[in-house]
């Protein structure tokens, strides 16, 4: 699934983005929307990652769904 599908169906995957990083808060998630930088970002300040490694992890997960 692409991004621009991920934010359209952002309600019915944000479980699924939960069960992956279960760090981020519901709210988080609501704020993050399906988009990808929001979500690198929230990677990035939740787990400490390298912007490299958070965007490869997003890009994963959206590969799966």
């Amino acid at each position: 699934m692409n991004w621009d599908q991920i934010e359209g169906k952002w309600t019915e995957v944000k479980g699924k983005a939960r069960a992956s990083w279960g760090e981020l808060t519901d709210d988080e998630l609501d704020q993050i929307g399906g988009k990808k930088d929001q979500l690198v970002g929230k990677l990035q300040q939740k787990y400490g990652l390298e912007r490299e490694e958070a965007e490869r992890q997003a890009d994963e997960w959206a590969d799966k769904q």
